[in-house]
């Protein structure tokens, strides 16, 4: 039996329509919960990792004592005007867990055999929910490959609660703007369990534990999420106005008439030794 090409490009388009009817009627999204809308800290709480303590020293986080030796200096510089251990003014990205503190808003996407978070700017946040195990070989990255599986823990017959681990990480990656350091092996594990509140599907529960070499133990927090149904996405790009530059190590910022002056009390000037010199 022969077939010309439009007749086998008809019956190509009309399997691969096929096979797009049944994934999508195998996806009954009445078995999954409504994450739908947008989702924001709420009023009041900043982002630091635990929001019912203050940020820095105030979280009283679990580290061992090189890496709470780090923090202290990263506060120190800080209040000397400098960035400490926080990179975000380079544009580097935040990272996991860092990213879930939603600084900026996020909104979740729910598909079969993955769950997206949705940032204002950065990539999305990828969650696997298809049985796959970690990938040997995966490239690292700053937010991680994140492993999920719904449950339906009040047995209603529709999922609730969706439980995530993350790994695979590079860094340096830091857990709030206070330069709280994760350990430079990149070997941290982030656990989650993200459900609605039971009195209330507007507040968002992300229990998160942070597993990782700079902490005595596992450190949990209970961080919330409040909804907004009319929801409003805007453009945010990080080197759009970045009025920081950093040459060698040194961080100086450009000043409101374009000229570049230091972000620091004494900071040396930078080395200008490949410019030609101007006599005034």
């Amino acid at each position: 039996m022969l077939f010309n090409r439009s007749s086998l490009g008809a019956v190509v388009t009309a399997a691969a329509l096929a096979m797009t009817v049944t994934g999508a009627a195998a996806f009954d999204e009445s078995k999954y919960p409504d994450w739908g809308g947008q989702w924001h800290r709420p009023a009041g709480v900043g982002a630091q990792w635990d929001q019912t303590k203050p940020p820095g020293l105030g979280q009283q986080p679990p580290m061992a004592p090189e890496y709470q030796a780090r923090l202290e200096a990263s506060i120190a510089d800080q209040a000397q005007g400098g960035q400490g251990l926080n990179n975000l003014y380079k544009c580097i990205p935040q990272g996991m867990p860092r990213v879930m503190s939603v600084f900026f808003p996020v909104e979740f996407v729910i598909l079969p055999n993955v769950t997206y978070v949705h940032f204002e700017i950065y990539m999305p946040r990828r969650i696997y929910t298809d049985g796959r195990e970690f990938p040997p070989d995966e490239e690292p990255s700053f937010m991680g490959y994140s492993i999920g599986k719904w449950l339906d823990t009040d047995g209603d017959g529709r999922y609730d609660t969706l439980e995530v681990e993350t790994r695979n990480f590079k860094g340096p990656r830091t857990v709030e703007a206070s330069g709280m350091p994760l350990h430079d092996d990149n070997e941290t594990v982030v656990k989650e369990r993200i459900y609605l509140d039971k009195a209330d599907s507007n507040l968002m529960h992300n229990e998160i534990t942070i597993v990782d070499h700079a902490f005595t133990r596992p450190w949990t927090v209970d961080k919330h999420y409040i909804r907004e149904r009319k929801v409003l996405w805007i453009e945010d790009s990080c080197n759009e106005n970045n009025h920081h530059v950093v040459i060698g190590t040194q961080n100086y910022f450009l000043s409101g008439d374009g000229y570049l002056m230091p972000a620091r009390k004494d900071q040396p000037p930078p080395d200008l030794r490949y410019f030609k010199q101007v006599s005034k």
